[in-house]
């Protein structure tokens, strides 16, 4: 009998690149990158963060990297993907929130969001993708969205506006790249405890309101975020291009 073959979720002999790697999800993302067997190269402002991350991971054996960078700066980021690329897999994870009423959002607000969320990513992606065409080379690369990418949420307009972008720019980019063997996706997250959210959580009454929605009942954690990454970057999901995986506990569902 010739069974079929489960396809590999091993990424041994890829290189990847985790921008936001220093914290949080991206932080996640690049332990189980390197875990899968990916030689992953670790991206953030804070080198302190990344030295450390990179300490861990030697000391557990793990392939990794530090790249001190602002993905804000795109020539630096341009630069620094053009030198040390290709990259089989892009994993961005960098990421901000002002969260607040849309009546009360100023300008500086939506463009420090927008800058990060949007723009940043916008052309790191591409930057990743020419790097891997010029090689001639497939690719994995995940935008690390939102549940808020998908539907609206409270306090969450500006925050929503710039993954609803993401969501589209994913799209359109899979569609472009699908002729070079090029995968882009996007993993959208519920409300996850995080540096970055742990504001939100101090809120009891807000916690209860998001507690409420999540179908499973619970927050989510980093962890709930390794697996889902690695698929994506993986031959596991080799024909899911364009898509967006949900992992939020079914707040979407309805």
């Amino acid at each position: 009998m010739n069974l079929p073959q489960t396809p590999s979720f091993r990424l041994d002999g890829k290189r990847a690149l985790v921008a936001g790697a220093s914290s949080g999800i991206g932080r996640g993302c690049a332990v189980a990158l390197a875990r899968a067997g990916a030689t992953v190269t670790l991206v953030a402002r804070r080198a302190d963060a990344l030295a450390a991350l990179c300490a861990e991971l030697a000391e557990a054996g793990l392939d990794a990297e530090a790249l001190p960078l602002d993905i804000t700066d795109l020539a630096a980021a341009a630069d620094a993907v053009a030198r040390d690329g290709p990259f089989d897999v892009l994993v961005n994870a960098a990421g901000m929130a002002r969260h607040g009423p849309a009546l009360e959002t100023r300008a500086d607000d939506y463009d420090a969001v927008m800058n990060v969320n949007a723009r940043a990513a916008y052309f790191l992606t591409r930057a990743v993708a020419g790097g891997l065409i010029a090689a001639g080379r497939p690719g994995s690369l995940i935008n690390v969205s939102s549940q808020m990418g998908h539907v609206g949420g409270i306090d969450r307009a500006v925050y929503a506006a710039s993954k609803h972008a993401i969501e589209g720019m994913t799209k359109s980019m899979a569609i472009e790249w699908g002729p070079h063997g090029i995968r882009v996706n996007t993993l959208c997250p519920t409300f996850v405890r995080t540096p970055l959210t742990e504001p939100t959580f101090e809120d009891s009454e807000r916690r209860r309101w998001i507690e409420d929605r999540i179908k499973l009942g619970r927050i989510g954690t980093v962890e709930d975020m390794m697996g889902p990454v690695v698929f994506l970057a993986s031959d596991a999901s080799a024909l899911v291009t364009g898509s967006a995986l949900m992992v939020d506990g079914g707040w979407t569902a309805g």
